[in-house]
Order: C-alpha cells, then structure tokens, then sequence
C-alpha cells in the first residue's frame, strides 16, 4: 500500500510543477498534497509541523500568485482586461505548436486585453509589459517551490529508503 501512496504522491508532486505553468492548477497546492499523501505512507513518519509548514507556504504562494501579476499590471498602467488578456494568452501559447508561445502567449494576451480596453498602442504595450513580467515573476516563484517541494520529496524519500523498499 505504500507504494502506491508514494506513486500517487509523485503524481501530485509532478502536477504541482505542472501546475506552475497553468493558471487553472494550483501548482504550490497540488505539490503539498503530494506530500501530505507521503505522510500517510505507514513506512514514512512524518512531523506534523512539517506537513503545516509546507501547507503555510503552499497557501501563502497561492495568494501571491493572485497578487502579483496585479502589481505588474498596475505598476504599469494595466487594467483588468490586460490581466484576463494575460491568462487567455498563456492558455494560448500553452495550446498553439509555436515556439515560446508560453512566453510570448501572456504578452500578447495582455497587449490584445489593452487594446480591447481601448487604451493607446504606448499605455497598452506599457501594461503588458508589466503584466507579463508579473507572471512571470509569479511562475518563477511558484516553480521555485513547486520544486522545492519535489527535492523534499526526494529526500524523504532517500532518508527511508529502506524501510520502503526491502530486498
């Protein structure tokens, strides 16, 4: 039964990188659930101040995620349209066979919102400017952690790798 505990665990791990990238997948979270699911392995014990630590810093990352891209976007004149215009981008360049489309997709995205929200071609370039470099500042952080999360993972699964797997 542990195995298969630890074999959904890395699913969630990999989905929570995953999940960095895609604005519909809470990447931090996902990861977390991955190992909260390792702390009910019975050949791993687990300190329950580790698995709130993790939890605190899942949730604090996903508010951040809300909150920076605003930043960006209205640091530089952005309105809400750019910021709908980013995320509808990144789901884009994330579909679209173009190369750098989950680069390129957010900037686009963002400078198409402005412009629907009727700004000038300066203050639209302007503000997808700022809301691409809060996305990106935001997926950074995000697979920082996410990755993060994975190297625990991996760790813990190191340091009890004999109770885990006997030969």
């Amino acid at each position: 039964m542990d195995i298969i505990l630890i074999i959904i665990a890395a699913l969630f791990i990999v989905l929570g990188i995953i999940g960095s990238f895609l604005p519909v997948l809470p990447g931090p979270l996902t990861s977390w659930v991955g190992l909260l699911i390792l702390h009910f392995t019975d050949a791993i014990p687990m300190d329950m101040s580790f698995i709130i630590i993790t939890l605190v810093i899942a949730i604090f990352i996903w508010i951040l995620d809300y909150i920076i891209p605003a930043i960006g976007t209205k640091r530089f004149g952005g309105t809400r349209s750019g910021m709908i215009g980013t995320t509808i981008g990144l789901i884009v360049g994330l579909i679209a066979p173009i190369p750098g489309g989950i680069i390129i997709g957010p900037f686009v995205g963002a400078l198409i919102g402005e412009l629907l929200n009727n700004a000038d071609s300066k203050t639209a370039i302007k503000a997808a400017f700022g809301s691409f470099i809060g996305f990106l500042t935001s997926t950074f952080i995000k697979l920082f952690v996410t990755v993060f999360y994975f190297g625990l993972f991996c760790k813990i699964l190191w340091d009890y790798k004999n109770a885990l797997f006997i030969f």
